[in-house]
């Protein structure tokens, strides 16, 4: 099977690169690495989330395939009197975020290597941020939602950002489905944010 972002150990070579930039106001750096999503530099999708997202100073939060950090070391940045924690399968992808964190002078974040909620039993939280991965498949994305819900408290958020062409008008009818808000809170280039209120 080819690697990706969601493999468990990704066979990539190694390929550390350092991506500096301003997030909500607040300058970061981050290492990156070959075998994890977006090496490069922060995607659009994760930007337009970053941007749009609402966090408050004592929020409790889930960021469900962290990656390297960016979207959940920025929410913990504006969470400071709460914490966060950040969860994905990729073992190099929380290596990363961990050493992100600390670089970034984080100290309210946990990091954990998981698939999706299966370490986090009987949590709850105010906000579930997820850029989703996508080339999962469908059914893993639904699977996310459905399990976010369980994992939010009552009036709690999932912050959602999903592209058009990649199967948003079908994400949006699954999280009505599930929640009894959804609102449409930001598109830019074929990107939608959605936040579904429980």
């Amino acid at each position: 099977m080819a690697d990706h972002y969601y493999s468990k150990k990704p066979s990539a070579a190694s390929d550390r690169q350092a991506v500096r930039t301003t997030l909500r106001g607040k300058a970061f750096e981050f290492a990156t690495d070959a075998g994890v999503f977006s090496k490069e530099g922060i995607d659009f999708g994760s930007r337009l989330l970053i941007d749009t997202m609402d966090i408050s100073e004592t929020d409790e939060v889930l960021d469900v395939g962290c990656g390297y950090g960016p979207i959940g070391l920025t929410a913990a940045s504006l969470a400071s009197r709460g914490r966060v924690t950040m969860v994905d399968i990729n073992e190099r992808a929380v290596k990363l975020a961990k050493e992100n964190a600390g670089k970034n002078g984080i100290t309210n974040a946990d990091i954990l290597q998981g698939d999706l909620f299966e370490s986090l039993e009987g949590k709850t939280y105010t906000k579930i941020l997820t850029n989703p991965p996508i080339r999962a498949g469908k059914q893993v994305v639904h699977r996310i939602f459905e399990m976010a819900y369980q994992h939010l408290v009552e009036g709690g958020q999932l912050w959602i950002v999903i592209q058009k062409k990649q199967g948003a008008p079908s994400a949006l009818a699954k999280l009505e489905s599930l929640f009894g808000m959804v609102d449409e809170v930001a598109k830019d280039k074929g990107y939608r944010i959605y936040c579904a209120t429980k």
